[in-house]
């Protein structure tokens, strides 16, 4: 979350309406499938070589209590990285130890650093960083198959609502639920890379996560601290979590061999939800013509996974438009509001007045886009 995510995509509704568009609507969104998901058990043709994707989000890391060490800016960020690279070294060395030929790493947190949050000259230097020449989601743009035998999560949360160390979904106040089932995002890493059969094999995290991914009894589960509240934990001693973390992913890579992991393989076509909670809001859809709004979750139906996630998306981008009136409530209590207010009215009017008198034009983007792209920014 990541967190590639905040403050949010600032789409608007009708962008979200059209995405939805492209998504069948029988069955009713009421309708859920007997199971989410089911299993597949994978053993994977390891003739050529055992090549395992790293997916890293920096919320759920060893020796880490302070949120501030995961958002990219703070004085605290530079802890984060030096924390992060740790837990994902004694990944990376664990995999090689159970028999990986090939280690691959994507950035699945985005915290807002124009560079990998993951340093190069921390990690270790037998694993490759995956950087394109285009944008792309780390989380649905790399799946193809025969590109990877495994996936390792680390550093992950659990889900919104489970009371973990900054535990959330996709971003702050988002709840996603697959056929009426809430997710982490694990299990959505899960769901996107069973599409080809490939397996996640091992995760990282808190006490919360450990007790959300009991939908994944193959996994190696490594519980790097107890979580106190959203924003404090207490961690394990470091050196103990990530001699764990080396052995179980020497175990899982063991286990992946043995034919002792399983893909998830999701029901379609699938009925996909997405909830709110403050500060993100999805009432404005409320009423809406077509709109399956209940409960303060919009649903709808997808013929597979990649609409289903994108549909999803698009609407985070609505829902996290609520996301000013925590910016609203800030300013009101400055004494300088009336004055903000008042500058605030007349510059919308003026913009009215410029698109409809042909005067404006929209302003190019003050930063220059990314020659590389290494995953969620």
């Amino acid at each position: 979350m990541p967190f590639r995510h905040w403050p949010g995509r600032a789409l608007t509704a009708l962008t979200a309406l059209t995405a939805l568009g492209a998504c069948q609507s029988p069955p009713p969104p009421t309708s859920r499938a007997a199971e989410p998901w089911t299993l597949e058990t994978v053993r994977p043709d390891t003739t050529d070589g055992i090549r395992v994707l790293v997916l890293h989000d920096m919320e759920g890391l060893s020796g880490q209590s302070n949120p501030q060490t995961f958002f990219f800016g703070t004085p605290q960020y530079a802890l984060g990285q030096t924390l992060l690279a740790a837990d994902v070294n004694a990944v990376i060395e664990g995999l090689y130890q159970g028999g990986a030929t090939e280690v691959h790493v994507v950035d699945g947190h985005g915290s807002g650093n124009p560079e990998p949050d993951v340093r190069r000259d921390m990690l270790d230097r037998r694993a490759v960083q995956v950087v394109r020449d285009s944008a792309f989601d780390a989380y649905v743009d790399l799946v193809a198959p025969n590109a990877y035998d495994a996936v390792a999560v680390v550093g992950m949360h659990a889900k919104t609502g489970s009371g973990g160390f900054a535990s959330h979904t996709y971003t702050l106040g988002i709840e996603f639920l697959i056929h009426g089932k809430t997710i982490t995002e694990t299990e959505l890493v899960g769901l996107s890379w069973g599409r080809v059969g490939v397996p996640v094999i091992l995760a990282s995290g808190d006490d919360r996560l450990a007790a959300d991914l009991a939908t994944m009894p193959w996994l190696e589960l490594v519980t790097v601290k107890r979580a106190v509240a959203a924003d404090s934990a207490v961690p394990r001693p470091v050196d103990e979590s990530r001699g764990d973390l080396t052995a179980s992913a020497r175990r899982a890579v063991e286990k992946l061999v043995a034919g002792q992991t399983q893909a998830m393989k999701v029901t379609t076509p699938i009925v996909t939800a997405i909830r709110t909670v403050p500060p993100a809001d999805l009432s404005v859809l409320d009423g809406v013509p077509g709109i399956d709004f209940k409960d303060s979750a919009v649903s709808f139906v997808a013929n597979d996974l990649n609409s289903s996630y994108h549909g999803l998306t698009r609407l985070v981008g609505v829902s996290t438009r609520a996301y000013t009136g925590v910016l609203f409530e800030q300013l009101r209590g400055r004494p300088d509001w009336n004055r903000l207010s008042a500058d605030y009215s007349r510059a919308l009017q003026q913009r009215w007045f410029d698109v409809e008198s042909g005067r404006w034009k929209r302003p190019e983007s003050a930063v220059p886009p990314p020659a590389k792209h290494h995953g969620f920014r």
